[in-house]
């Protein structure tokens, strides 16, 4: 609210106080508001200031509200369709049991890529894993850091809901930072690929009972050139203005549509490919509802980004950082680090980290697109904690005990830390 400053110490118990309520299991969007309103409070505010506090907190997110809602349409098509299924099968037949793990990687990286949820690509991959492991000898903990490790790439170049709100989170085009995330996606996937090669004869093998159980049957899927057509659709759509901007073609550069009309019609127009043109309201039906969790945890974080907003602590977390000598860049990575850490989440921990954080971001001189690529890829370091619905997901869909499951959060931390450095490095230092 206007003339309104909060206490820096309010906007950070309000801010501790929602991630222990999450942590303490209470709905995420609740421990959000619960937070930003004893936060309010305790910095100055009176009751009806707090009010103000998070109607403008929740309304400067809408923008992210309606592309995460519009991209559920591209998401329902590639999910109910059968077309992310048949692209995963393809590219695991294409490389074959020599090549395994990098085929299993790869097919979670693309598909993750092109709009599915990453546990839901985990999902997707996992009978194949099975099967393939199974054959080949080896290990689940191999096994499932080849899917995770491949989603987690294909996350940051993906139009999922991550990559929105880091994009909206510094006011920039989705296609910049899906392109921007590209050498960091790679260099996770190699990393991916050389662990998970060096820990297949590690721990517990497939057993046939399991194998068998999980045999997928592809007759209903559709062939991989229908499938291929909407994800086409949407990054050739997405990428024209990028690459009219890099190669001087004012005709492409002039292109600038944005993604909240892109997503939709390259799913319309992937449906129509499949001949499933009379699903349309199915899909998006089932699109919108995998996107109400994350448009709640949305509203929720805005919540406490007007907490933060209202507050004087960006000026306070600059001025710390200026004191103790070190860089200001490394504030980026580090905030998507401890948020998604805390609520064991991309998403929110992008969501989270941008509205907290994004100003004091930008305020110690980094670059928007620097900033939201780095911030970005942080929140892939340890997103896939207990408290989290990505970590029993997993672990069901590779049938391991909780304990199997921990075992593989160091690995994964490698693959999303290697992401992290390469963002850093690239974009905080070199660029």
């Amino acid at each position: 609210m206007e003339g309104l400053t909060i206490s820096w110490i309010g906007a950070l118990a309000g801010l501790a106080i929602a991630i222990v309520l999450i942590l303490r299991k209470l709905n995420p969007v609740y421990a959000l508001f619960l937070g930003a309103i004893v936060g309010a409070l305790i910095g100055g505010a009176n009751l009806e200031e707090t009010v103000g506090v998070l109607v403008s907190g929740t309304q400067s997110v809408m923008g992210t509200v309606i592309r995460v809602l519009a991209a559920g349409v591209l998401a329902g098509v590639m999910m109910e369709s059968g077309a992310a299924e048949t692209i995963a099968q393809a590219i695991v037949r294409k490389f074959g049991g020599s090549k395994a793990i990098l085929a299993l990687a790869l097919a979670t990286m693309i598909i993750t890529a092109v709009g599915v949820f990453i546990p839901v690509a985990v999902l997707i991959v996992a009978p194949i894993a099975l099967s393939v492991g199974n054959k080949m000898g080896i290990s689940k903990i191999a096994l499932l850091l080849a899917l995770s490790g491949g989603g987690k790439a294909g996350n940051i170049i993906s139009p999922n809901p991550n990559a929105i709100a880091a994009a909206r989170g510094f006011n920039l085009d989705l296609s910049q930072v899906m392109l921007a995330g590209l050498i960091p996606a790679v260099c996770g996937l190699i990393v991916t690929v050389i662990v998970a090669t060096l820990l297949k004869n590690k721990g517990a093998k497939v057993p046939d009972a399991e194998a068998v159980d999980e045999a997928v049957d592809t007759s209903k899927y559709p062939p991989l050139g229908k499938a291929i057509v909407a994800p086409l659709v949407a990054v050739v759509l997405l990428m024209i203005n990028p690459i009219g901007s890099l190669s001087g073609i004012e005709a492409l550069a002039k292109f600038k549509v944005d993604a909240m009309y892109i997503l939709p019609i390259a799913g319309i127009i992937g449906m129509l490919a499949m001949g499933q043109g009379n699903k349309i309201l199915e899909y998006t039906a089932s699109g919108l509802n995998k996107m109400t969790a994350t448009v709640l945890i949305l509203i929720g974080a805005g919540g406490i980004a007007g907490l933060i907003s209202a507050s004087d602590l960006s000026t306070q977390v600059v001025s710390l950082i200026e004191a103790s000598g070190i860089s200001g860049t490394f504030l980026a990575p580090i905030s998507g680090i401890l948020m998604a850490a805390a609520t064991a989440s991309t998403s929110t921990g992008v969501i989270l980290a941008t509205g907290s954080f994004g100003q004091a971001i930008l305020n110690m001189g980094t670059a928007p697109l620097a900033a939201a690529v780095m911030v970005h890829t942080g929140a892939t370091v340890i997103d896939s904690l207990p408290q989290g619905n990505y970590f029993h997901v997993t672990a069901g869909a590779m049938k391991m005990t909780i304990k199997q499951r921990m075992g593989l959060i160091p690995y994964e931390a490698i693959v999303g830390g290697t992401m992290a450095i390469a963002a850093t490095l690239i974009y905080g230092f070199l660029f």
